[in-house]
């Protein structure tokens, strides 16, 4: 009987992903910063530029990946803060995300002085979103579909993903 069975070398690489990535998440700061970079850490206001929005739009997608919900709610627009309450927020991703798989920034642009659509990839899926200043820093701007499923709040928007079946929880 041989020992190299692809599904144990896959169970050891996701051993070693899952090891991986719980040392770079250990070793990350806790930063009380809603922002998430150097110059809101600083208190000074993020730089207007497609270079901020594209840090903002990473750690954004960072927190969201490493189930920092709490943390990606904070980097919410006003509006997207309005549609759903942080606990809501974290309730919803705690029971339907994809936790732990990494998005990776891939290019971005400006769309006019204050905007900035940059695009993700997790695992092969790519998509766009849009990264908005406001109070002197970049926030993720909630898609539509979005905040009208965040209107609903948890117990609701869970059972719509669910009866969906894009629930990753199910």
């Amino acid at each position: 009987m041989t020992h190299n069975h692809p599904i144990r070398r896959l169970g050891a690489l996701a051993l070693i992903a899952t090891a991986a990535l719980t040392l770079t998440t250990a070793c990350s700061g806790d930063d009380e910063e809603p922002a998430g970079n150097a110059a809101a850490a600083a208190g000074g206001p993020e730089p207007k530029s497609v270079e901020g929005a594209k840090a903002a739009a990473q750690t954004v997608f960072d927190r969201f990946a490493g189930g920092d919900f709490a943390g990606a709610w904070d980097m919410y627009t006003a509006a997207g803060k309005q549609a759903i309450s942080k606990d809501d927020y974290v309730k919803l991703n705690q029971a339907c995300s994809r936790k732990g798989l990494a998005i990776q920034l891939t290019s971005a642009r400006m769309e006019g002085a204050d905007r900035a659509i940059v695009i993700a990839k997790q695992l092969v899926a790519a998509q766009s979103y849009t990264m908005v200043y406001e109070g002197n820093a970049w926030k993720l701007e909630p898609a539509k579909e979005g905040l009208a499923l965040y209107k609903l709040g948890a117990a609701k928007a869970i059972a719509a993903q669910k009866k969906a079946g894009t629930c990753a929880g199910q």
